[in-house]
Order: C-alpha cells, then structure tokens, then sequence
C-alpha cells in the first residue's frame, strides 16, 4: 500500500460539492506539511491547497479561493479537502502529498520533490 492513499474523487455538476480525504499509512503526519495537487489533461500539475503541520497555516491558489478548503484531523491521520463551487476548469486527478521539513508556501509551489506521494483520485465537473 502507498504511504499516502487519496479518496472521495468522482463525476460531479458545475457547483456542486466534493470532500477529498488523504489518509497515511505508515507513519504519522502530525509534523508534516501537506498539500493537494492537481493535473488536468494536457497541463502540467499545480498547487491546489497546503497546510502545515498544527494545522494553523495554510495556503491556496488564487483559483480555488473561497471554494475550497483544506484541514486536518491528526487524530485520524488524515487531511481533507472540501471542494465546493466546483467549474469545469477543476477537473483533474487531485494528488496529496507530505513533506516534513519545508513552509506552507514552498510546499504548494513545488509541484514534484515532496517526501511522499499519494496515487491520485479522479475529479470531474461536467453537466
């Protein structure tokens, strides 16, 4: 199993909702930062939303502003994001990833060299 599995993805209509859960395996994300990304067909993958470790920062892109929001059970070893006010431009498959010595901010502007990686869930808005 992946040390970071992604669910919760699937086909949805323009505004409606959806709740991504990333769950670790293996270790325990309390000191980690962790981000969601995505890639749509034919463009590269982006930032999408990113937290840090206590939870008490986080950063978005511009685009999902006031739609989406990420958090955190460190209970459950799991971090969510609640997508609402879904466009079509946010179909994609929709990555977490986790990284232990980084900030919020460098964590969702780099797109690649994170210490672990989920296998990706498909989202699609489309009437």
């Amino acid at each position: 199993q992946l040390p970071l599995v992604e669910s919760g993805g699937g086909l949805v209509q323009p505004g409606g909702s959806l709740r991504l859960s990333c769950a670790a395996s293996g270790f325990s994300l309390d000191y980690y930062n962790i981000g969601w990304f995505r890639q749509a067909p034919g463009k590269e993958r982006e930032g999408v939303a990113c937290i840090n470790g206590s939870g008490g920062s986080t950063n978005y892109a511009d685009s999902v502003k006031g739609r989406f929001t990420i958090s955190r059970d460190n209970a459950k070893n799991t971090v969510y994001l609640q997508m609402n006010s879904l466009k079509p431009e946010d179909t994609g498959v929709y990555y977490c990833a986790a990284d232990y010595y980084t900030t919020v901010q460098a964590m969702c502007n780099i797109v690649g060299d994170h210490d672990y990686w989920g296998q990706g869930t498909q989202v699609t808005v489309s009437s």
